[in-house]
């Protein structure tokens, strides 16, 4: 039976970061409490080794072993999907992924444009014809902060490529995602997910099926409790979830990215601190200001170990 992208990709999706056992290893025992609370939480779904999971950063040999535990734990706990992030620099390499991802047994895969150079739109294409090709359903991903934008054009025909299921998008640009859920209700099942933390109840409104937030690694519950109240008409309280949100960004103002969030789930007990070089975890200086910084959110946060 075809995959319904949007049934895959409706409500909290979590780009789980990767814990690690010590730096560039992954580690599903040490994901194993992490998985518990997002689950516990109301999280419905999983991607691994995306920019939150360092995927790019991760070789492929590192990645099976990881991916086939946390799948098969996430699913015992939720019964929910599990998607796989592809992305890399070049075709081979893509498809390299994808193979060792295979024993996981991923719901789809997730793959942005080619990341390092610039290229063209056929070019694009082909790469995500070659991955589709694979047999596993394909999930889009446009991060332009770190790989080839799609514009308006790529994702009409991204939306006719077969094997292509949905579209994530962390652009922030609305006016774009407008045109991803324009584009995608050509089909009746291709989904659409948003990722830019900021626009997450906008994104929402204007019509996407779900919501990728980087920032529910540590606060699960706001993420989900903004699209439970935006399904229900709560428009307050999907407001306040936004903010609640939006506020806990601040912690990159104190460190960007993931070496920032796995500090604040280490002070939990819930993550290793280690990352992948030639990332550097937090200082103590950092750690100290960053539980600071979140301090007044701390109800919101996922419940200590």
């Amino acid at each position: 039976m075809p995959t319904d992208g949007r049934r895959l990709l409706r409500g909290v999706m979590i780009p789980l970061v990767t814990p690690m056992s010590e730096p560039g290893r992954p580690s599903a025992e040490a994901a194993t409490a992490l998985l518990q609370r997002l689950a516990a939480a109301g999280a419905r779904s999983l991607m691994l080794f995306g920019s939150n999971g360092e995927g790019p950063l991760l070789p492929v040999s590192r990645l099976a072993g990881f991916a086939e535990r946390v799948a098969e734990e996430w699913r015992g706990l939720t019964g929910g999907p599990v998607l796989c992030n592809v992305t890399a620099a070049g075709t081979a390499e893509a498809l390299d992924r994808a193979a060792a991802l295979a024993p996981a047994r991923p719901d789809a895969l997730v793959l942005s444009p080619p990341i390092y150079f610039r290229h063209r739109d056929d070019e694009i294409m082909a790469h995500y014809a070659a991955v589709a090709a694979a047999g596993v359903p394909l999930v889009a991903y446009n991060a332009p902060r770190y790989s080839c934008p799609l514009g308006p054009a790529l994702i009409d025909r991204l939306v006719e490529l077969p094997g292509v299921v949905g579209i994530k998008d962390s652009s922030g640009d609305l006016d774009l995602l407008r045109h991803i859920v324009s584009a995608a209700r050509r089909r009746p099942d291709f989904g659409v997910s948003q990722g830019a933390e900021t626009q997450l109840l906008a994104a929402l409104r204007l019509g996407a099926d779900g919501i990728v937030p980087g920032i529910a690694n540590l606060a699960p519950g706001a993420a989900v409790e903004l699209v439970e109240a935006h399904e229900t008409g709560r428009d307050g309280e999907a407001e306040a979830a936004q903010g609640v949100l939006t506020r806990l960004l601040a912690l990159h103002g104190v460190r960007p990215g993931v070496p920032a969030v796995k500090a604040v789930l280490d002070d939990r007990g819930l993550c290793p601190p280690h990352v992948a070089a030639p990332l550097l975890p937090c200082t103590e200086a950092e750690r100290r200001e960053l539980i600071a910084r979140l301090s007044t959110d701390e109800t919101h946060l996922l419940p200590r170990r």
